[in-house]
């Protein structure tokens, strides 16, 4: 039981507790934003409401969205037991000595547990497994809360028992009543101040802070500590004491996230979609966040082998320039060649013909690898012996540099695997090999021919993960 000293204590801790953790919601009807899974006749509102929460969740969303908010909600309202642990705090240990107690109040009294886990992506694969059991046969009701995507950080047994609720950051409007909210709130806000605060300022607040209701709070407290009253003891907020408060808008994004995913996602999607705009804004997104250029520049090189190809050969030139030349120089100039390859990139003729290449690998994992033909074999070992390399003609003694010879093993000859397209330099190509094919096909008799057709990219995805990675840099 708490004495007189620890109600004390806890009352001093909250007055001197920062203003987003004093102005933290304690009931839904103070909780702004997320109407899609709080809002009125929700399913999360009825539940909480309810007290009727029988199946764990986990709430998926970005800082500042309101995932503790809720728990903590949910914490106010029901009659089941609750407890809390940190995800980055604490473990196994924890965790047993937690569900040794909920076993013992089930059995003593029937009381659930409802269990808040923050940060739940924290805990490792031996962790969460060690939470399952529990959490499946019902001893603890799991409230997860997490900002990385839970279908790829959270194991698929835990996620499957589980309802995801995915938060998304609050809307202007969101932010701008939690921030009237501490400006009026006499007990846990600045209601008992006169503080006047300039519309563009208050603005200026909501735009920067990003969705991020905690962030808004703080740049809020900020100006108003920091700013002493005038002689009529009101505290003027106006929009430079705004931008001095929260003067760079924070942006969503971790290197090991799925903002960096979805990032480099959509930067890839605009240059290969030969859209420019798109292109710079989210290359700029990456780079105000702090991406790795490098990171950036091997995505590059990938594109203009990808989806550039033979549409403009020159595309893998410049790619691969502006990535040496980075190395040369450095940030900030560097962002110069990391621009170029970007447009230059952007505003290519485009082609995925080299796609080709896993037509052929896909063929020879059907019917296996089939011996090079004699006259294709080195003749430098052999040739005297074995006749490896005999009947061999050398292209370059013909007039236009080609002789219509057989190249591939006899069981596949007549099989078309690169399909050029009529984009940019292709184009060229697409009329000259069509000229070559048709010159061999009459030399060596070939009355049946074959185009293999496209693969889908789930196959391309498959092949690509059957080579051995390179030891190529991260």
């Amino acid at each position: 039981m708490k004495d007189l000293f620890d109600h004390s204590l806890e009352k001093r801790i909250n007055l001197e507790a920062p203003l987003a953790a004093r102005m933290r919601p304690r009931t839904l009807d103070e909780f702004f934003g997320q109407e899609e899974i709080i809002g009125e006749g929700r399913l999360l509102r009825r539940a909480i409401e309810a007290d009727r929460l029988f199946s764990s969740i986990i709430l998926w969303g970005p800082p500042g969205s309101g995932k503790t908010t809720l728990a903590q909600i949910i914490a106010n309202r029901t009659e089941s037991h609750f407890d809390t642990l940190s995800a980055v705090m604490a473990g196994k240990p924890e965790l047993r000595e937690i569900i040794n107690k909920a076993l013992e109040r089930r059995k003593l009294y029937g009381k659930r547990t409802t269990l808040f886990v923050d940060e739940v992506h924290r805990w490792n694969k031996a962790q969460q497994d060690a939470l399952l059991p529990h959490v499946e046969n019902g001893m603890v009701i799991l409230i997860g809360a997490t900002t990385e995507n839970p279908y790829f950080e959270v194991i698929g047994a835990l996620v499957s028992r589980s309802r995801i609720f995915q938060l998304r950051p609050l809307e202007d409007l969101d932010v701008r009543r939690i921030l009237d909210s501490a400006l009026q709130d006499e007990e846990r806000g600045y209601g008992k101040l006169a503080i006047s605060i300039d519309e563009p300022a208050i603005e200026h607040l909501i735009r920067v802070a990003g969705g991020d209701a905690r962030n808004a709070l703080n740049a809020l407290e900020l100006a108003v500590e920091s700013t002493p009253p005038d002689e009529k003891d009101v505290i003027t907020i106006n929009l430079e004491v705004a931008q001095e408060s929260i003067q760079r808008r924070a942006v969503l994004y971790d290197k090991d996230g799925d903002a960096h995913y979805d990032t480099i996602s959509a930067f890839i999607k605009s240059v290969r979609g030969s859209d420019p705009d798109a292109a710079l804004y989210w290359l700029a997104k990456m780079l105000y966040a702090g991406e790795d250029p490098r990171f950036i520049l091997r995505r590059l090189i990938i594109l203009a082998g990808e989806d550039i190809g033979l549409g403009d050969p020159m595309g893998l030139v410049v790619a691969s320039a502006a990535a040496q030349a980075f190395d040369y120089i450095g940030l900030p100039e560097g962002i110069y060649p990391i621009v170029e390859a970007t447009l230059y990139l952007s505003t290519a003729p485009k082609s995925n013909s080299a796609g080709a290449y896993f037509k052929a690998f896909q063929l020879i994992e059907d019917e296996g690898i089939t011996a090079v033909p004699k006259h294709l074999q080195d003749a430098n070992r052999d040739g005297e012996a074995l006749g490896h390399g005999k009947d061999y003609q050398y292209p370059h003694q013909a007039p236009d540099h080609f002789l219509p010879q057989q190249y591939l093993p006899s069981d596949v000859l007549g099989t078309y695997f690169y399909q050029p397209s009529e984009q940019g330099h292709e184009g060229e190509i697409k009329q000259r090999l069509a000229r070559w094919r048709e010159a061999q096909r009459l030399a060596l008799g070939i009355e049946d021919t074959e185009e293999i057709p496209d693969l889908t990219q789930e196959t391309i995805q498959e092949i690509k993960s059957k080579h051995k990675p390179s030891s190529s840099p991260k």
